[in-house]
């Protein structure tokens, strides 16, 4: 495909890295065979003729599949980053120049720019909002309110955006449909459990190249994705201290085998931390005061929040950088600490975000509920809506297919027997 790149609106690093980013979206797609199933019913339905859609997203090589996928299915769309850090400039270009699709998405942009594109996205006029984080979703109801009447619906993929989604529905203001991609099963027990803990150990020792067995490393928040996280840490022989809130997650943490401490309680003990909860200043100045010389801390939950830097900064005597995404703060106390990424997602600034396989599911979500969106138009009450388990389903039953394995049905007996009361001991 050759694009007119001079007839195109576009915001990235350089066009020049298409070539590239090419490569690796191809590489990507090798592992991505439920997407590109229903890419192929895309192209030739086209669910999304004459659909404005606008998603903002990481953009990386699997999504990038995505918004080709939605291509494919008609939609006018625009890719702009849901994170400052998470952009693969190569894919960017490649998007633009190999498949005509405007991206306003730079790595490293500041936060100025970053708003800027948000606003850009939302001149767009969508339809349809992909949103990871909900920043668009809260633009357009705090300063877009005449667009609302546009909108279809919107579809959140991460518990931060879920969080936020809940806040807007209790405050009378989600006047309009929102799926939760996050919380279907083909999401978050892959995604966030697999992924997550995966490409957070993989930006870890990509910034820091630290041997991870023996350290004792401090997971913050027992969510899929702290289970996720404290899992694959201690499969690389880490000793691993898990911190809650949550009496029931706390508990389960502890049958799973790992301690659970107080914050304050396991500063003095850890050698990573790693933050997983989607709140705010969950590692802070007096947990700072405590940490070994040395300590490494990061976070992998979805905004820059949930570790106090602004109170680390204030402890510094001196900032350098020591690595690529990697700084140490040098403390009036004499000790330093250790930041990956800004405080940003790790797997994301630091390395290439999760593996094409687990993202094959959570953008086969994404696609499949923008269809439900678009087929439901003005049926939907406003306020969340779960993936319909049938969809959810059926996304689980396309990646065993292709990964060759068949599972048992139901016998005739059985149906009868689990949809009836009247049978006992």
């Amino acid at each position: 495909m050759t694009v007119a790149l001079d007839k195109l609106k576009y915001e990235i690093k350089d066009p020049a890295l298409a070539t590239l980013g090419k490569q690796r979206i191809e590489w990507a797609g090798r592992e991505m065979p439920v997407l590109r199933q229903i890419r192929d019913r895309f192209a030739q339905e086209k669910p999304f003729a004459g659909i404005r859609l606008v998603a903002c997203c990481h953009v990386t090589t699997e999504t990038a599949h995505l918004a080709i996928a939605l291509k494919a299915g008609g939609a006018d769309a625009v890719l702009i980053a849901s994170n400052p850090l998470s952009t693969q400039d190569d894919v960017a270009a490649s998007l633009v120049v190999d498949h005509g699709i405007p991206v306003f998405a730079i790595k490293g942009e500041d936060n100025a720019t970053y708003n800027k594109h948000v606003q850009i996205a939302l001149d767009h006029r969508p339809n349809i909002i992909i949103d990871d984080g909900s920043d668009v979703v809260a633009t357009l109801i705090q300063e877009r309110q005449n667009q609302i009447a546009d909108l279809i619906g919107t579809t959140e993929e991460t518990t931060t955006g879920i969080v936020r989604l809940q806040a807007m529905l209790k405050d009378g203001v989600l006047t309009f449909p929102a799926v939760n991609v996050n919380d279907a099963d083909t999401k978050h027990f892959f995604d966030n459990r697999y992924g997550t803990g995966q490409s957070t150990l993989d930006g870890i020792v990509r910034a820091t190249n630290i041997l991870l067995a023996g350290k004792t490393v401090i997971v913050a928040g027992y969510g899929w994705c702290g289970k996720g996280t404290a899992l694959r840490a201690r499969g690389m022989g880490a000793n691993v201290i898990v911190t809650e809130i949550d009496p029931i997650k706390a508990i389960e943490a502890v049958m799973d085998g790992f301690r659970v401490l107080p914050m304050a309680e396991a500063a003095p003990q850890g050698d990573i931390f790693i933050t997983v909860t989607g709140n705010k200043h969950v590692i802070r100045s007096e947990h700072f005061d405590v940490m070994k010389d040395g300590a490494i801390v990061c976070n992998s939950g979805h905004f820059d929040i949930e570790i106090d830097l602004k109170s680390l900064k204030s402890k510094a005597a001196e900032v350098k950088n020591v690595r690529p995404f990697t700084e140490q703060y040098k403390l009036n106390s004499g000790k330093s600490v250790v930041v990956i990424g800004e405080g940003r997602l790790v797997n994301l600034a630091a390395a290439e975000g999760h593996p094409s396989a687990v993202m094959d599911m959570s953008f086969a979500n994404q696609a499949m509920a923008c269809e439900y969106l678009v087929k439901n138009k003005g049926k939907l009450a406003p306020g969340l809506h779960s993936i319909p388990v049938e969809v959810d389903q059926e996304i689980a039953r396309l990646k065993l297919q292709a990964m060759g394995i068949s599972v048992d049905t139901l016998t005739p007996e059985q149906v009868e027997y689990i949809n009836s009361w009247t049978s006992g001991t």
